[in-house]
């Protein structure tokens, strides 16, 4: 019995000793844990950006787009993007109907807004936002404004030139899924690669000129023409679509969003 209870004792020695070693060590693993997920996480919380695609598309000094996102909190930020745009400009002049052929287009303007909220996700990102996977609704807003001159080839009409004026206001919601990659620390590209949704077309045509029913009817084909070539998925948009003896064109259709940012965190 005094045998096995010197070796009570002297494991409970060895315990005491060990105890503190022990609570000593997962102190500091916690610690080293911490410091871990902290450099995980990116240390600045907004970005500034630039929509790279849409003068891809358009021209580098028709669409002049900036954005704002700022983060709210450890998964989710929100953003803002607004800046003048435009049509692109049509070089060719073979676009024609029977009665109608597509000269210039002297004046083209617009703007862009649009807003998204975006929810990083924890799981599948191995940094904290703005870096990352993300979903998110989104609102976006387009107004293009666009006068070009035709000439009227018919042998019945006295005026050989006329002037047309366009107004296209598009409204659309939807979701999206994108990825942000972080470079070097603070520089940012923003893949907003899938964005579908359902958007509101608003087209208004009017002509300066004396025109039948029949001739503003071939003439809106024209136009339709011209814009289908420079709006991508216009040409969808505006299938079965005809104007009215108005000029008038409204339609709901599903709409897409596919755009790339270059960033700047700070």
């Amino acid at each position: 019995m005094r045998s096995q209870h010197l070796s009570y004792m002297i494991m409970e020695k060895r315990l005491t000793k060990f105890i503190p070693f022990l609570l000593l060590s997962l102190a500091v693993s916690a610690v080293n844990v911490k410091a871990q997920e902290e450099k995980k996480e990116i240390p600045y919380k907004n970005v500034i950006r630039y929509n790279l695609s849409g003068p891809l598309l358009t021209g580098f000094g028709r669409y002049i787009v900036f954005g704002y996102e700022r983060i709210v909190n450890q998964n989710q930020s929100f953003s803002i993007n607004a800046g003048p745009i435009a049509l692109a400009k049509s070089l060719r002049e073979n676009v024609s109907t029977e009665d109608f052929t597509f000269r210039n287009d002297p004046k083209s303007t617009g703007f862009n807004v649009s807003l998204d909220y975006r929810f990083y996700l924890r799981k599948e990102n191995k940094y904290g936002p703005p870096r990352g996977l993300y979903v998110g609704p989104y609102i976006s807003y387009n107004q293009f404004n666009r006068e070009s001159v035709w000439s009227n080839d018919s042998t019945t009409s006295s005026d050989k030139s006329l002037t047309t004026k366009l107004n296209i206001k598009i409204f659309t919601i939807g979701a999206e899924l994108g990825y942000q990659l972080v470079l070097w620390k603070r520089f940012a590209i923003d893949f907003l690669m899938v964005g579908p949704g359902i958007g509101n077309y608003s087209i208004d045509l009017k002509t300066q000129g004396n025109l039948t029913d029949e001739e503003k009817k071939k003439l809106g084909e024209a136009v339709k023409q011209v814009v289908s070539e420079k709006l991508p998925g216009f040409s969808y948009v505006l299938s079965n679509k005809y104007f009215s003896p108005e000029g008038k064109i409204r339609t709901w259709t599903i709409g897409y969003r596919y755009i790339i940012h270059l960033g700047f965190l700070f």
